[in-house]
């Protein structure tokens, strides 16, 4: 028999008008307490789907996600606190908006691909151009068209960038080093993304043949969800000299983002590793609250090697990133008659935001090896960090954050508290306030497509049935898969 609502409640303290604690004792076996960031409105979402939880036994096919935020809590090797970040919603095992932090130098410490998502390393990044918004608005159905004809877009999309069994093999392990040898990015992109681009514990022999297969057409193309290409304006500058740093230099000032991630090649590793792991699971005894937190010692045989399947996926969605930035540079140079260097359309950051990685953090004062999950949630370190670029060293690690659709996207920096109270991670979106099926059940794309053109917002899909369910989701977007 469950608890009631009043019940889970007695778990849950506010700590600051933002901030709540999990007490230990709300699910079974919480190593460390959870905690959440949440605004008023978003605060509400969270307890009505725990109530909602308590009434029916379940929510949208998923637990609720403070109960997913307290059994990532429970699992062997976790350190500090199980994190839901302000855009969290209930996802795959854990929650999307949560971190987590496990200790390499314990033998019982986990890896979980639920930790990651199916998408991984989707991302973000934001390129600048030198121009305005009065050179853009009198051709942008034209420019929307041409984006939409450059890069792929929708669920069987198919890239156009010439790929073999043997490129795919060196996109996996090089990453965007690959993009750089055959002419497809900048020097400098590599400088402005995580990890230069490349995870250098990528190993090909990882990733299945499966895997391989259905990565190979869909190199260089957006995909379908809620992945996006936007042309975006600068609406407001808070803070000029970080601004300045970024090449950001006035308000009218038009960008780029790209919102994309490792598409079926990344779903297909992940996959792969949660049949493993429940397999070592079993063998190695190890005990989870919801078995789709399937999870291996991360010195185990499978977990190693998910970790370099995955860093491998993660090498994938650079380069698959890296390709749209080219075909979005030429789509502009096409537009305006010129080239992509005469329009500045230098990359600002890349961000990822389903990844798992090795990094140094303090806890209890004493700094340790840490292996952090970040599930829909954006690495964000602070100036002076070794890991950001030397670019970014006074201003701190630029940090990409979608809006909900139609509304403004925002370009922060990475500050030391968060690297005290999250592992330097913040949200990377606005959040879900109504799940897939709701809204396609709840809202009409007409309606949608309509409220976009009265707005000014010019439009490209490759199925227009498929915007409502994005309407109150974590992204906004021009040019729609």
């Amino acid at each position: 028999m469950g608890r009631t609502y009043e019940e889970e409640l007695k778990f849950i303290e506010q700590k600051s008008p933002f901030n709540w604690q999990i007490k230990k004792g709300f699910v079974p076996n919480m190593k460390v307490e959870g905690t959440f960031y949440v605004n008023d409105k978003l605060q509400q979402l969270m307890f009505d789907e725990l109530k909602q939880s308590c009434i029916s036994g379940g929510y949208g096919g998923f637990l609720p996600g403070v109960k997913q935020i307290g059994n990532v809590a429970a699992l062997p090797g976790i350190v500090g606190k199980s994190i839901g970040l302000p855009d969290i919603h209930s996802g795959y095992g854990f929650a999307i908006g949560n971190v987590a932090a496990f200790d390499m130098a314990d033998r019982n410490a986990v890896v979980s691909p639920g930790g990651v998502g199916f998408d991984i390393n989707c991302g973000v990044r934001l390129l600048r151009t030198n121009l305005f918004e009065k050179d853009v608005l009198p051709i942008k159905e034209q420019l929307a068209q041409s984006l939409f004809d450059h890069i792929p877009v929708g669920v069987g999309s198919k890239g156009i960038i010439p790929m073999t069994a043997r490129d795919l093999e060196e996109t996996l392990e090089m990453g965007m080093d690959w993009s750089l040898r055959e002419g497809y990015i900048w020097a400098e992109d590599k400088e402005h993304c995580e990890e230069y681009g490349r995870m250098l514990n990528a190993d090909p022999s990882k990733v299945s043949s499966r895997a391989k297969k259905r990565g190979l057409p869909q190199l260089g193309t957006l995909g379908a969800g809620n992945h996006y290409a936007e042309i975006q304006v600068v609406d407001e500058i808070y803070n000029k000299f970080a601004a300045s740093k970024m090449g950001i230099e006035e308000k009218g000032q038009v960008c780029v983002m790209i919102h994309c991630g490792s598409r079926g090649l990344g779903h297909q590793v992940a996959t792969d590793a949660l049949v493993a792991m429940e397999k070592a699971m079993k063998r190695d005894n190890i005990e989870v609250n919801d078995r789709q937190l399937a999870c291996a010692h991360i010195q185990s045989q499978e977990g190693q090697d998910y970790l370099k399947g995955m860093a491998a996926a993660a090498n994938y969605a650079w380069v698959n990133r890296s390709s749209m930035t080219f075909l979005c540079r030429q789509s502009f140079a096409k537009m305006f008659n010129t080239t992509p260097d005469d329009l500045d359309m230098h990359m600002i950051y890349d961000v990822s935001h389903n990844i798992a990685k090795i990094e140094e953090h303090f806890i209890d004062g004493k700094q340790k090896t840490l292996l952090v999950h970040r599930k829909g949630s954006t690495r964000a370190f602070p100036p002076h960090h070794p890991l950001i670029p030397v670019d970014y060293q006074l201003s701190g690690q630029p940090v990409l954050i979608g809006g909900t659709m139609g509304t403004c996207s925002y370009v922060l920096t990475g500050t030391e508290h968060g690297m005290q109270e999250t592992f330097g991670s913040t949200c990377h979106g606005a959040g879900r306030a109504l799940s897939r099926s709701k809204s396609r059940r709840n809202i009409a794309y007409t309606d949608v497509l309509d409220k976009l053109k009265r707005d000014g917002i010019s439009i490209r899909i490759a199925s227009p049935k498929l915007v409502m369910e994005e309407v109150r989701t974590i992204f906004p977007y021009f040019l729609r898969d």
